[in-house]
């Protein structure tokens, strides 16, 4: 069985959680562990002076720009230059990269975000990892449970990949473009530089370098 681990979906160098997320074989194991990366991470950064502890657990860049509406729970690190909007909702153990966009009422909860991602409008991301320059158009969602309650699976070519867990939402990797008010069903994986269109409804596994119109079209990219 193919293997979705880091160096198939991510290049390296653009997260601070890089040597937790190699490993996994398949990249949805880290889930589970999020809670506990996170608060190992913590304990390296009480003593760092270019952050600050802003509530229990919840330790924010001197850089970043946080909204005084915006919620945020521990455990959860907020990276360099990263903006979180009016009324964003972060729930906890949420690790955010680096020059990242958390927008207006949009709501985090168990994930991790690499650098230069943006998430800036109504959007949900649970239980889900997105990579490097990825972006999620307004009003996209990963749901992250199915209505079942079932155990989350990843449709892959003619198998279906028990994952184990009941909450898993999306993968992206990096250079992941999805639209607007698109929805990422559980078990979803976005292989790099993809492009989902508006409205979308997603499940199982997009290759690399492929635009999804539809569940019947994916295409491969042009090449320019």
């Amino acid at each position: 069985m193919e293997n979705f681990n880091f160096e198939r979906l991510f290049e390296s160098g653009n997260t601070k959680a890089e040597e937790f997320l190699k490993g996994f074989n398949n990249i949805w194991e880290a889930l589970p562990l999020i809670s506990d990366f996170i608060k190992e991470y913590i304990k390296t950064l009480k003593n760092n002076p270019n952050y600050e502890e802003i509530a229990p657990d919840v330790f924010v860049a001197k850089t970043a720009k946080i909204a005084k509406t915006a919620f945020i729970a521990g455990p959860t690190v907020i990276g360099e230059n990263t903006e979180v909007r009016h009324c964003a909702f972060i729930r906890g153990n949420a690790f955010v990269g680096e020059n990242c966009v958390v927008g207006n009422s949009t709501e985090l909860k168990n994930v991790i975000i690499f650098n230069n991602v943006q998430v800036p409008h109504y959007n949900y991301v649970g239980d889900s990892i997105l990579g490097y320059r990825s972006h999620m158009g307004a009003g996209s969602i990963t749901s992250n449970v199915k209505s079942d309650k079932t155990k989350v699976c990843v449709a892959y070519k003619n198998e279906k990949i028990n994952t184990g867990l009941k909450k898993f939402g999306a993968i992206l990797g990096d250079f992941v473009e999805v639209g607007c008010s698109s929805v990422l069903n559980p078990g979803t994986v976005i292989e790099k530089n993809c492009n989902i269109y508006p409205l979308s409804s997603v499940r199982g596994v997009v290759p690399q370098n492929c635009i999804f119109k539809n569940a019947s079209q994916i295409v491969i990219k042009e090449s320019r």
